[in-house]
């Protein structure tokens, strides 16, 4: 029988073509992460089944990949104690933060913090594929841990800024809030038990709309009393200081609540020092982050221009190594979606030509001595830093051309008997179609334009 060739669903092949793209996104965004003074890390595909269960909520955990021991071990027979547990002690990465807790307790002893780190690898999450949504995707993340300075929340707003502008970005908001607020409200609506639910519930605000929300709150137990007081709260509009000062009359008995808004004000003030090139900060109340693990600023980035929902995200977590056996060590960081920023720049047609070429000029190979003679031009160019190819068959020169064409391949260079004597090549330009004599210089100037 013909094989099924197939992928599984939610992953992905990616093209040459492609892989220029995403790389071109990628290499941006590490180039602002070291300006920034965080170095790379790399954690291993799999972690231990006990490291991720329990981080994310009830609904992350239904997201993470189990890994099977070895092979079909399932219980042959029905067994009413039988747990997942005894048959997996491994789960593929669900995010790149709990990881990274991980490895800074395993290595306390050798980092010198606050810690900076940024890391660039694929996860896994069990979700039902859709448009921007994959089982397979990248998470560029960055963080700092080991401080409680509000500075770093100030810092990683301005890369969020930083990277999108230098993408072309040109219309995208940066949402802030702080789930201390969030526990504020839960507070002063008669709640605070309940906090996880809502923060759950309100995350899926722009998804779902109002009624569902209140639908679900409903499920998890809230009154209708709590609901109808919640309402008022999230619809909260006007300027960052406007909706601060609303707050600061709502939270004149709640602690936790004042605090939260203390946090906010003093990151506006860092932020504003220097001001940012492209976004807008946005205090947005209904931010919450459905990840259990933040405690402290959370944010969220949109591009307003484009159908993709957020990009980026992240927030503040004040005990994440605590889990892990080492308390007490406040991180904060923030991931960006290679996956989205993709369909975005793709949708908007803000990827630069430079991100789809390989080869800058492409060697015609005339016959054996020629192409020897080309091996030694090759090697001038290469040498310049330029991406040069010689084609390595002596075929049609329509083969040959046609063959620059696909690769978007932006010059030719010919070099035959009369050029070998003469020492100018013909040099021809694949978008213009026009052809001049010009020497190895000349050559290697127009190349590196």
């Amino acid at each position: 029988m013909k094989p099924n060739i197939s992928i599984p669903k939610g992953t992905r092949d990616f093209s040459p073509e492609i892989m220029n793209k995403r790389n071109y996104i990628f290499n941006t965004i590490k180039v602002v992460f070291e300006k920034y003074g965080f170095l790379p890390i790399e954690t291993p595909t799999m972690e231990n089944f006990d490291t991720l269960m329990g981080k994310y909520g009830e609904e992350g955990d239904r997201l993470i990949f189990k890994i099977l021991d070895s092979g079909d071990i399932l219980p042959k027979t029905k067994n009413e104690n039988f747990k997942i547990s005894d048959i997996t002690e491994k789960a593929l990465r669900y995010d790149l933060t709990v990881p990274f807790a991980r490895y800074v307790v395993m290595h306390k002893n050798e980092i010198h913090f606050p810690f900076k780190r940024y890391q660039i690898q694929p996860v896994w999450r069990a979700d039902r594929p859709q448009k921007g949504r994959f089982r397979e995707f990248y998470q560029c993340d960055v963080d700092v841990i080991g401080s409680t300075s509000l500075m770093n929340e100030s810092d990683l707003i301005h890369i969020f800024d930083e990277v999108l502008t230098e993408f072309k970005l040109s219309d995208f908001t940066i949402k802030l809030n702080n789930r201390k607020i969030l526990s504020g409200i839960a507070e002063i609506i008669g709640e605070p038990d309940k906090i996880i639910d809502i923060t759950v519930a309100i995350d899926k605000l722009d998804k779902i709309g109002v009624d569902k929300v209140k639908e679900e709150l409903v499920t998890k137990g809230l009154s209708q009393q709590a609901i109808d007081k919640l309402q008022p709260l999230i619809n909260i509009s006007g300027t960052n200081e406007e909706k601060l000062n609303v707050l600061d009359q709502l939270f004149s008995q709640s602690e936790i609540g004042k605090k939260g808004i203390e946090e906010i004000r003093k990151i506006v003030e860092y932020v504003n020092i220097n001001g940012l090139q492209t976004a807008k900060l946005e205090l947005d109340i209904t931010l919450a982050r459905g990840l259990n693990y933040y405690t402290g600023a959370i944010f969220e980035v949109k591009v307003n221009n484009a159908q993709m929902g957020s990009i980026c995200g992240g927030g503040r977590y004040d005990d994440l190594t605590g889990i892990f056996g080492l308390p007490n060590l406040s991180g904060v960081g923030i991931s960006f979606g290679a996956d989205r920023i993709y369909e975005v720049l793709e949708e908007l047609k803000l990827f630069p030509n430079t991100a789809q070429q390989s080869t800058k000029v492409m060697l015609v190979n005339f016959g054996e001595a020629e192409a020897k003679y080309c091996l030694s031009v090759l090697h001038q160019i290469r040498k310049a830093g330029i991406k040069a190819e010689l084609y390595p068959d002596a075929a049609k020169m329509k083969k040959q051309l046609d063959y620059a064409n696909a690769k978007q391949i932006p010059y030719v260079l010919l070099i035959g008997s009369e050029e070998m004597q003469s020492g100018k090549f013909t040099l021809k330009n694949m978008l213009s179609g026009e052809q001049s004599k010009v020497g190895l210089e000349e050559i290697i100037e127009t190349a590196l334009k």
